[in-house]
């Protein structure tokens, strides 16, 4: 561990930062929507803005970096996140709104992509998996700190743009100035996504389906809660809730992943998550039982997203996995980019209001419980002890740490079965 702190401090320090900013603008601005009298359709397209942004972005990011090297993509995109978090405030417009969120999503990704061959190419194999974990949770503790940062400023003004810009300015410092050198950067052309569904309904499916449950929350949890009525504060705490689940239940139900057939988990996980979001859907005005909602939500989906790659895995070879990985991602994010866009409709007048929200969520969960009920019926299960092993994985990795995410674990399968052979 020590180790890894001593080669990659600098980038998982930007990368904390970065996050930090990252999740601040997604919050304040489903707040100052609000102020600013957008309506819940204005503000979906908003919102869904990013994703769009984020998906071109992990496609044409790898190019970038070929042509001009890490340091210059990570500098002009840093840069461009900046100057477009202070804008914000600046141009309250929805035109301007959505073009800033593509341009963000699209830098975002880049970011990310970047980072994360960087860390990689850091480390050595004996220490690649302790550096994914330390980069994964320094993502969610940064979403998760960026909430408390709502309350330092006035949403109507100024000062909690100006925070987030300047967090994302000198999050690059560290990771500019470190003496690291650059890596070389290669990735592995994603398999069809034709041949990865016949390899894997259940895996396209439920990533296709989650994608819509991260994108609400990330994006439209926000303006839920200022529909709602909720304080600053309280939307600060709501909207951390939901990453303090990710974070608190994702390992305990990785170990349980790796001792049970995991379709069954996924069915119960995901069933979980779906009465969280019937909770929330029925008590909108109780924000003490909104709370065990979104922390059911949140902690029962983002496992799932893992439990989801883990499944696919089960049933690809070792070769493959890493170009699959990419398609993973590329559903996910197909789906992002409807789930704000829905969530938006449903939320709005006339129609269901801010239990719109959870609605969505709920469907979602409920239809990929059905989808993985069917599917026990059509193929049999991997035995337990021929399954790989189960790896935690954020929903915000770009193919590039999703690749590597799956080389880890794969190595890691392989030196355990060699130990079981020898003893």
């Amino acid at each position: 561990m020590f180790q890894v702190l001593n080669s990659a401090w600098a980038l998982l320090l930007g990368m904390g930062l970065l996050m930090v900013g990252n999740g601040l603008q997604g919050t304040i601005l489903g707040v100052r929507g609000q102020i600013e009298g957008f309506s819940t359709l204005e503000m979906s397209i908003i919102m869904s803005a990013y994703f769009v942004g984020f998906l071109g972005g992990s496609r044409l990011a790898p190019d970038m970096i070929r042509r001009v090297g890490h340091v210059r993509v990570f500098a002009a995109l840093a840069s461009l996140i900046s100057a477009v978090m202070i804008l914000y405030p600046a141009l309250t417009h929805p035109i301007a709104w959505t073009a800033g969120r593509v341009l963000i999503g699209f830098c975002f990704s880049g970011v990310y992509v970047t980072a994360e061959s960087w860390l990689n190419d850091s480390t050595d194999n004996d220490h690649r998996g302790q550096a994914l974990s330390l980069y994964m949770i320094v993502q969610m503790v940064g979403i998760v700190s960026a909430q408390a940062l709502l309350l330092v400023g006035d949403p109507a003004g100024y000062e909690t743009f100006v925070i987030a810009s300047v967090l994302v300015s000198i999050s690059f410092a560290p990771i500019l100035l470190s003496i690291s050198p650059t890596p070389a950067f290669d990735t592995t052309q994603p398999i069809s996504l034709k041949a990865l569904f016949d390899l894997s309904p259940l895996g396209c499916v439920g990533m296709f389906l989650l994608g819509g449950v991260f994108s609400a929350q990330f994006g439209m949890g926000a303006v839920f809660a200022a529909q709602a009525g909720m304080s600053l504060a309280q939307i600060s705490v709501f909207m951390a809730t939901f990453y303090v689940g990710a974070l608190v239940l994702q390992y305990p139900l990785g170990w349980i992943s790796d001792r049970m057939d995991r379709r069954q988990l996924i069915l119960i996980v995901g069933l979980i998550g779906g009465i969280g979001a019937i909770l929330g859907m029925l008590f909108t005005t109780q924000y003490f039982v909104l709370l065990p909602a979104a922390f059911a939500i949140g902690g029962m989906t983002n496992p799932l997203y893992s439990l989801l790659l883990a499944h696919t895995n089960d049933y690809l070879d070792p070769a493959d996995m890493a170009a699959a990985s990419g398609g993973m991602v590329f559903i996910n994010g197909l789906g992002a980019v409807a789930g704000p866009l829905i969530t938006g409709w449903l939320m709005g007048p006339g129609v269901f209001g801010p239990s719109g929200f959870f609605l969505l969520i709920g469907v979602l969960l409920f239809a990929l419980v059905a989808y993985a009920l069917y599917r026990m019926t059509q193929r049999a299960s991997v035995p337990v002890e021929d399954t790989g092993s189960y790896a935690a994985v954020s929903p915000i990795l770009t193919p590039v740490g999703m690749e590597v995410v799956q080389e880890v674990t794969y190595e890691a399968d392989q030196e355990s079965s060699e130990v079981e052979e020898s003893s």
